[in-house]
């Protein structure tokens, strides 16, 4: 009796169930094995990008607050230059070597002498050279992003185009078949479902991933802007000529200048005076002292 106990257990216990994402790798195949493969090498290099850029960046901070403190504490502009000092992976330094550069190939006239000032324009063109060297390093900053982007746009959509061509493909073989029994449609649907499960995985780190580093990357261009105004500002205070002059040397040019002399202008001649008379009032002698005829003489005679 008990044997047959036994035997009736055994025949009505459920067969051996697989694990979820063992299942449905298993039920894979066509366009949808296909997306996510493509979806596994998104993932790959949106790991890798995240990765590189992270430690990237980790290290142009470090480098960067070394050379701050150095900087701050050199004497004058051009101190470090000098010295021959390098600094790769550091973008602070970059920018300050471009401007070294920029104001030692200004201050150099075309036989190699070299001068204390730079005039205006030459000013104007060092701090354009320094504005270029920040673009520049921002865009080595923020090389590869792009594949982030792409993983976090477009991984889903393809997830979900795979969710689609696996549903359509069990639905029209359940209608080719005339069986739409659960045991035929659900392994097809999950298995369509898993791309956009794939799909999902790979957008979510990457979107993750791509916000911190699209914030740290602001962050330090913000840096690398304000130490460009500061490099320019002690450039143009040490080495910008204040007084406009013909020459870059001002004593030089002032002592170069003609000098320019005022000639008196010559008197008048004895012919060109103008004598001014006065009349005299009290001398008999002067017809103009005759008081006028109020009245006309016709006047006079009728009175």
């Amino acid at each position: 009796m008990n044997t047959l106990h036994l035997l009736a257990a055994a025949g009505s216990a459920p067969a051996e169930t697989k694990p979820t994402f063992q299942y449905v790798w298993d039920q894979l195949e066509g366009p949808g094995l296909a997306i996510i493969v493509v979806l596994v090498l998104f993932s790959t290099c949106a790991w890798a990008v995240m990765a590189t850029k992270a430690w990237q960046l980790r290290r142009a901070r470090k480098y960067n607050r070394y050379f701050d403190s150095e900087f701050r504490g050199q004497k004058h502009v051009l101190a470090m230059f000098e010295r021959r000092i390098a600094a790769e992976g550091c973008p602070l330094f970059n920018v300050y070597q471009e401007g070294c550069m920029a104001l030692e190939e200004r201050l150099r006239d075309k036989e190699g002498n070299r001068h204390r000032y730079v005039s205006l324009k030459s000013m104007e063109h060092i701090k354009g050279l320094i504005e270029s060297a920040v673009a520049r390093e921002s865009v080595a900053l923020e090389s590869g992003l792009i594949l982030l982007a792409i993983a976090v746009s477009g991984a889903p959509f393809m997830g979900l185009l795979g969710t689609v061509w696996g549903v359509m493909e069990v639905f029209s073989r359940a209608a080719q078949v005339g069986n739409a029994s659960l045991t035929t449609v659900a392994p097809g649907v999950a298995a369509a479902l898993a791309t956009t499960v794939a799909g999902l995985l790979v957008a979510i780190p990457s979107m993750f991933g791509y916000n911190w580093l699209v914030h740290n990357l602001r962050v330090a261009t913000v840096e690398m802007d304000n130490f460009a105004q500061e490099l320019s500002s002690k450039i143009e205070a040490e080495y910008l000529q204040e007084v406009p002059v013909n020459a870059r040397e001002p004593l030089k040019s002032m002592a170069a200048e003609p000098e320019i002399k005022v000639t008196p202008a010559p008197p008048l001649a004895a012919a060109d005076e103008t004598k001014v008379e006065f009349d005299d009032p009290d001398d008999p002698d002067d017809p103009d002292d005759a008081q006028p005829d109020l009245l006309p003489p016709e006047t006079e005679g009728q009175s």
